[in-house]
């Protein structure tokens, strides 16, 4: 299978350090004609954002697509709620998979595919203090040790 031309639109980089990724999907997003050409620009956020299942469809909430700057009056509302698009059986297995406790789904990013939107969701478990100062400590020492071999060449 042929990989597709990727651009990536923006990043939520804090849900590596806040979560415990255990599963990741890829899901395609309804917008309307402005949210595309504002994802275009690049000029996206998903800082605070997640995914919810409500009547067996999967909603992307608090995501923030700014409002396109050459629209007149027909713009979009910037933190509107959005439908995503997956196999009705990969909703229902998720929707068992978030009534554990704890798990929770969080985007990652959101991209374009082959000139198709689309967002990249990861099935998370939050973690405690003492697991970011681990994996905080784990990275320094990672730095570290690259730092040590760079040095000795």
């Amino acid at each position: 299978m042929k990989q597709g031309n990727i651009k990536i639109v923006c990043q939520n980089k804090k849900v590596r350090y806040d979560y415990q990724i255990l599963e990741v999907f890829e899901a395609g997003m309804v917008l309307l004609g402005t949210e595309v050409k504002s994802l275009r620009q690049g000029r996206a956020n998903l800082k605070d954002s997640y995914a919810r299942i409500k009547d067996g469809e999967l909603f992307l909430m608090h995501a923030h697509i700014s409002p396109y700057t050459h629209a007149y009056y027909d713009n979009h509302e910037p933190e509107r709620v959005r439908k995503l698009l997956a196999h009705k059986r990969e909703i229902k297995r998720l929707q068992g998979k978030t009534q554990e406790k704890g798990l929770t789904l969080v985007p990652l990013k959101i991209y374009f595919k082959d000139g198709k939107a689309k967002v990249e969701l990861a099935l998370v478990r939050g973690k405690r203090i003492y697991d970011k100062r681990e994996s905080l400590k784990r990275k320094t020492e990672q730095r570290e040790l690259e730092k040590a071999i760079k040095d000795r060449r």
